[in-house]
């Protein structure tokens, strides 16, 4: 079992950072829907997503099991959730709910024939601890699903400077708050270690015109988020970062470079629980 202390997610969740996932979760929506798909999520099927924050995997997930399966999503952040339940309830979704709970120690009454993670292990030093005690909700045969992010394919094409320096201030921010920015090359092994079998993996990779709005947006968004953890960890200075300008500055450098900007790779691993 890991010793590693637990640490706190470190983006946050106020207004600013509530526009952020969602921008977050519209770029790689594509790619989650292919991924659990492949990862065999299907109709009548009973599921649990855990670090659900706002909803948006739990509402793909919904829409795969249909009216005859159930989706429980779980957060530990109460502000979060409640913006997914009202997202929830507005256009009446019945086959899913959510609840206010630690990803550590969660434990339903009924099993899972499937649970499904997205963006969670990320943040976790105790990423295979974590993905066994979920293990242990699952129905024998069960599958476990994770997507989250490889960085190490995180660039800009031909190399923009302003591009360069922000990937190191939020590569060096959440290695400093104790997050692997580049678990998504792992997961396959995280899984397997965490005693699951037939573990299979792939990722999805997007590619945006120098001209694409989302790009300089997911930079200066996630720089924003974690500007208060690169000051304290004297990774760059306020002056550096710039924020109220840093958006327009990528932006502007993509445009002069013709630079394509190539986002982190989402990537998908599932496997089963032994029978």
């Amino acid at each position: 079992m890991s010793t590693s202390p637990p640490k706190q997610y470190v983006l946050g969740s106020n207004e600013a950072e509530i526009a952020r996932l969602d921008l977050q979760a519209g770029a790689i929506e594509s790619a989650t829907a292919l991924l659990v798909r492949h990862a065999g999520i299907s109709e009548g099927m009973r599921v649990l997503d855990v670090g659900t924050g706002l909803g948006h995997v739990a509402f793909e997930v919904a829409r795969l099991v249909g009216p005859s399966g159930e989706v429980v999503g779980i957060d530990q952040s109460s502000e979060l959730l409640e913006v997914a339940e009202h997202r929830r309830a507005d256009p009446g979704l019945a086959n899913v709910r959510f609840e206010q709970a630690d990803a550590r120690t969660f434990r339903d009454a009924e099993p899972f024939d499937a649970v499904v993670t997205r963006l969670l292990l990320f943040h976790l030093p105790d990423a295979v601890d974590v993905v066994a005690h979920h293990v242990g909700s699952l129905r024998p045969g069960g599958t476990f699903a994770a997507i989250d992010y490889d960085s190490g394919t995180l660039r800009s094409d031909p190399v923009v400077p302003l591009v360069t320096a922000a990937i190191a201030w939020i590569d060096r921010a959440f290695r400093a708050a104790g997050a692997d920015p580049n678990i998504g090359a792992h997961l396959a092994l995280v899984l397997t270690a965490a005693g699951l079998c037939e573990v299979d993996t792939f990722g999805v990779q997007s590619y945006l015109a120098p001209d694409d709005p989302r790009g300089p947006a997911q930079f200066a968004g996630v720089v924003a988020s974690l500007a208060p953890q690169i000051v304290a960890a004297g990774i760059a200075t306020e002056e550096e970062m710039d924020l109220p300008t840093l958006r327009e500055r990528i932006a502007r450098e993509l445009l002069l470079a013709g630079a394509v900007v190539l986002p982190p790779c989402v990537v998908g691993a599932w496997g089963r629980r032994r029978a």
